[in-house]
């Protein structure tokens, strides 16, 4: 069983009036189909146009600054990573830096790498309110 449609009266400009019969022309199709489609995709591109209109600006301002902030971070992890990596280094209790001072401050580093990854694993925080030191968060 059809659906039960609804008719409607509406009156058009000559000039669209003459694209719709043209259109119409086809025998697989008829006016009532073509206007019921466009009308129909009307409503759907409105619907769409206003979520833009309403989050689209938001959503997109929100995107810049989590890449910003995104590229922030990595900055400040990669500079804390070389400062780390250079102290290490500087205090591998050996003069010259050679192969075997490098090896120790690899060594060391890997261990710091490695504190590191238990300490945010297990959620305790080297600077914060629950171990005395620095303020807090």
């Amino acid at each position: 069983m059809k659906p039960r449609r609804i008719r409607h009266q509406f009156l058009l400009e000559p000039e669209l009036s003459e694209k719709l019969d043209n259109l119409s022309r086809d025998p697989s199709t008829t006016k009532s189909a073509i206007v019921a489609k466009a009308v129909e995709a009307f409503i759907e591109r409105r619907g769409e146009n206003e979520l833009d209109r309403r989050y689209g600006v938001r959503l997109d301002r929100l995107s810049r600054d989590l890449a910003h902030v995104r590229r922030d971070a990595e900055m400040i992890l990669e500079s804390l990573a070389l400062f780390i990596r250079f102290s290490i280094t500087l205090h591998a209790h050996t003069p010259v830096p050679d192969r075997a001072t490098q090896a120790v401050a690899q060594e060391r580093f890997d261990k710091f790498v490695e504190q590191v990854g238990r300490q945010i694993a297990s959620g305790k925080r080297s600077i914060g309110k629950d171990n005395g030191v620095g303020g807090e968060r």
